[in-house]
């Protein structure tokens, strides 16, 4: 093939036309793809560099790439791929192609960065397609800084054009719930011969692709009943609907991806329960009107929206679902029996499954302002309830404070250093705190902030 050198011109041109966002089809199922590099010659087999398919390869690490052997038309350092998946009913797929330092035709087209990325989640509840994260840096050509907008195309002289961030999510929540979304970082389409290539190649750098379809249930039909509605356009749901009796929690809600985190743990192997930049104070015992007794039954932790919210030790997922007061909630039982009550998240991870194990650290939803926070700043309400203390009820809760402050230094302390809260007539009837009880009434089934309970704890006791 000859190499034809056509020299640059002085200015680009520039437009924009962002990819419209469209429902996955009908026949979608979970998939996730990735590549780093995709070069398409007119009538030649295509060149590709990191292409992974779930589930047949999962992940690529380049050291550095060159295409052709000089590298005149293609070349990049570091870069990687990865792609994962999880089905059934809360289905999740993700996607991620990022190239270090690239060069294209001998330096007329340069990039620090070039990062696609792109998230599906699909549950009966709810469904999340994204493609935040995705981004090129330091993008230049023809000696010319080109912006990295969404949509944004360059005209590369007279032999082609230069497309930046062409990205396509979509959802539907209807039969059943699926979601899908795909990212193309940068593409070169050559209208002429040039660099060495022909007129009508391109050159693909950074694609990820995801779908996500949740797996839910069947139900028959009842004998006698109408059928099934039209299926409705595309919409989201953000509360649940009310429950048919009141007072019951709605089971599930939105699920989310979970981010990889890292969280430092404590040598009893506890965490604390948010990850990244927090602040809370002692506010347990504080005046709350609504609330069973008056009284803050724990702490809040303040958050940026969709912080994660950690397992704070090994244990048992249970009563995930919406309530009116503590919005979408859930408990965790760690090992010791203790519980520990997680209020106003935003969102769940796909751990967050009604009897699912987890570990310490493990991402199980985000911080939300639903429930009676909303409107208000985003944060976690988060109460411990010691195993020595189950036997009453919702109201068995110590002050978490002073193990917060510990866990954040991933120091141990034991659950007696937080204030106990005790009925007054209890007399010596409270076990001291790290007591086994040979019988307690478990607190789960009520969840947390549920007007009565200590009524009923007391009583029944």
């Amino acid at each position: 093939m000859t190499r034809a050198v056509v020299a640059a011109c002085a200015a680009l041109a520039f437009s924009t036309a962002l990819a419209s966002a469209s429902p996955p089809p009908r026949t979608a199922t979970t998939s996730a793809s990735a590549v780093l590099v995709r070069i398409t010659i007119p009538g030649e087999a295509q060149v590709a560099l990191g292409e992974l398919v779930w589930p047949t390869n999962l992940s690529a690490d380049v050291q550095s790439f060159q295409y052709p052997d000089d590298g005149s038309i293609v070349r990049l350092g570091r870069s990687r791929a990865s792609i994962s998946a999880q089905t059934g009913a809360a289905t999740v797929s993700q996607s991620l192609s990022e190239v270090i330092v690239l060069s294209l035709f001998n330096g007329e087209i340069t990039a620090a960065r070039v990062t696609a990325a792109a998230r599906s989640g699909a549950s009966e509840r709810t469904t999340e397609a994204t493609t935040a994260g995705s981004s090129v840096q330091g993008l230049r050509a023809l000696d010319q800084s080109v912006p990295s907008r969404p949509g944004v195309t360059v005209g590369l002289s007279d032999w082609g054009s230069l497309t930046v961030l062409t990205e396509s999510a979509g959802e539907k929540e209807a039969g059943p719930p699926r979601a899908q979304a795909s990212v193309l970082a940068l593409r070169v389409r050559l209208t002429a011969d040039h660099g060495g290539l022909p007129a009508g190649s391109e050159i693909v750098i950074g694609n990820a692709q995801t779908a996500a379809v949740a797996k839910v249930p069947t139900r028959p039909r009842r004998p006698g009943a109408p059928p099934p509605a039209p299926e409705p356009g595309p919409s989201r749901i953000p509360t649940p609907p009310e429950p048919a009796v009141p007072g019951e929690a709605v089971p599930g809600g939105p699920v989310r991806v979970a981010p990889e985190v890292t969280a430092t743990l404590s040598a009893g192997g506890y965490v604390f329960p948010v990850f990244g930049p927090v602040s809370f104070g002692d506010s347990f015992g504080a005046p709350r009107p609504g609330i069973p007794g008056g009284w803050h039954h724990g702490e809040d932790i303040f958050a940026p929206l969709g912080a994660p919210v950690l397992a704070v030790a090994d244990g048992t997922i249970h009563s995930v679902g919406f309530i009116k007061l503590g919005g979408y909630r859930l408990w965790l039982r760690d090992d010791g029996g203790n519980e520990f009550y997680y209020a106003h998240l935003s969102a769940y991870t796909p751990l967050a499954i009604e009897g699912k194990r987890v570990r310490a650290g493990d991402v199980i939803g985000f911080v939300g302002d639903t429930g009676d926070a909303e409107g208000g700043l985003p944060h976690l309400h988060f109460e411990i309830h010691p195993a020595s203390m189950l036997g009453l009820g919702y109201d068995g809760v110590v002050a978490p404070y002073p193990i917060l402050v510990a866990w954040r230094r991933a120091e141990d302390v034991s659950f007696a250093a937080g204030r106990l809260y005790v009925p007054t007539g209890s007399g010596d009837v409270l076990p001291p705190p790290g007591a086994v009880l040979l019988q307690a009434e478990d607190i789960s089934p009520a969840s947390g902030l549920v007007p009565g309970a200590l009524e009923r704890a007391m009583t029944t006791g």
